[in-house]
């Protein structure tokens, strides 16, 4: 149960898992923050704390414009989306710090924004999406020389050395590999990276996920494949039923997946996507439905390794006692999203 101590340290800890649950309103400025805001901490008898943002306004405060409460968490401003338009659009473009103040951007501004959000650099970000686009050039036919030139390198040794040390084999032998593109979405819980190929959606999970580095080294192995930045024919879909999702207006998702895993693995996901919408079962009465009541642990474990969330609704199992255990994305979200099935399961 919240308690003020307990909002009050979450806030001075600049606490994520926190997210979503309360607000931290404070009486000396007329300002609401969400727990993780960076703004310097005020005393405790200047705050009081609400349940939604709502109740704050209702009370006189306004928005932080520091953390901004009323945006998604992770939001992306609309000069970032409109550069990830113009990279997307012609990934050979290469936008230096005279183009951004041209635009009357701050460098600086903008290299943060994708090392905090994106933990790559600015400069990498444009590199790997020029390999993207040379990538599937080369695999589509293309001569590498030409392709070389065309993505804005100088020299084709440049070219080589960049792509192998990204892609892990010379361009003549990139036909091997297959591309998982990633990127990037804001959900009212927070960011997910999305993973898709060719087959469909690899991967949705949320960015501030501790064993995010294991499953991307688990489908880059699985697919023999390469992670790039870059669109992808089925995101815009995925997009649009992970919000018809949270709106409450969505209960089953028609996305075609692309999971790959053990036989065991496979066959625990798909008991997965039997639950029904609104409901939870506990990790024993899933073992059972696998006819494997002896293996409680074994698909626990594989259920944690599931690294596409919501649509294969590992959140839907809990404790035998009702308890919520064993969530990678945080108990808090796993509360989120059960709160919000069992308020649409009518």
């Amino acid at each position: 149960m919240l308690t003020e101590k307990i909002m009050y340290n979450a806030l001075l800890k600049k606490d994520t898992s926190f997210e979503g649950q309360f607000f931290v309103a404070v009486k000396t400025t007329g300002v609401f923050c969400r727990p993780s805001c960076t703004a310097r901490k005020p005393k405790r008898e200047n705050v009081e704390f609400f349940y939604t943002s709502k109740d704050a306004i209702v009370h006189g405060y306004r928005p932080c414009k520091v953390c901004s409460p009323l945006e998604n968490l992770g939001y992306t401003p609309e000069y970032i989306k409109n550069i990830l338009k113009d990279i997307n659009k012609n990934p050979g473009l290469k936008i230096k710090d005279y183009d951004l103040r041209k635009s009357g951007l701050e460098p600086n501004k903008v290299r943060r924004w994708f090392k905090k959000n994106l933990n790559i650099t600015f400069h990498s970000y444009q590199r790997m999406m020029r390999l993207n686009n040379a990538f599937t050039k080369i695999q589509s036919g293309e001569k590498v020389t030409s392709v070389a030139f065309d993505s804005g390198y100088e020299s084709l040794s440049g070219f080589n050395d960049s792509f192998k040390s990204v892609v892990g084999n010379a361009p003549t032998k990139s036909k091997v590999k297959q591309v998982i593109n990633i990127t990037q979405m804001e959900t009212p819980i927070g960011p997910m990276y999305a993973c898709a190929t060719e087959k469909g959606i690899c991967m949705l999970d949320f960015t501030d996920r501790r064993m995010l580095e294991t499953e991307f080294k688990e489908l880059t192995k699985y697919l023999n494949a390469v992670i790039l930045p870059g669109e992808h024919k089925h995101f815009n879909q995925l997009q649009k039923e992970i919000g018809e999702y949270f709106e409450g207006k969505r209960k089953f998702f028609s996305i075609k997946l692309d999971a790959p895993g053990t036989e065991f693995q496979k066959s625990v996901w798909e008991e997965l996507r039997k639950i029904p919408y609104g409901k939870t079962i506990s990790y024993k009465t899933q073992a059972i439905a696998l006819k494997k009541p002896e293996a409680v642990r074994a698909v626990a474990n594989a259920n944690g390794h599931n690294r596409i969330s919501i649509i294969i609704p590992c959140h839907r199992v809990i404790g035998e006692d009702g308890t919520l255990t064993g969530y990678g994305g945080g108990l808090w979200r796993k509360k989120w999203l059960l709160d919000l099935e069992k308020k649409n399961s009518n």
